[in-house]
């Protein structure tokens, strides 16, 4: 995972839990996690739109 071992993957981990402290992480993660569905819906609905878009000029050549 983005060249990163499981040594670096923890520092980085235990520098968020001394940031951010243990009470806020799974509010952090919970966020994030909405945050990446809410990425990924917004992504799916682009390239429906797209392809929806090039269905419609091909109608139109036909």
């Amino acid at each position: 995972m983005f060249g990163l071992g499981y040594q670096e993957l923890l520092l980085i981990l235990l520098i968020v839990l001394i940031l951010f402290g243990a009470t806020r992480l799974p509010e952090l993660a919970r966020s994030l996690g909405s945050s990446v569905k809410e990425f990924k819906k917004g992504v799916a609905e682009v390239k429906d739109e797209g392809a929806s878009e090039a269905k419609k000029e091909e109608e139109k050549k036909a």
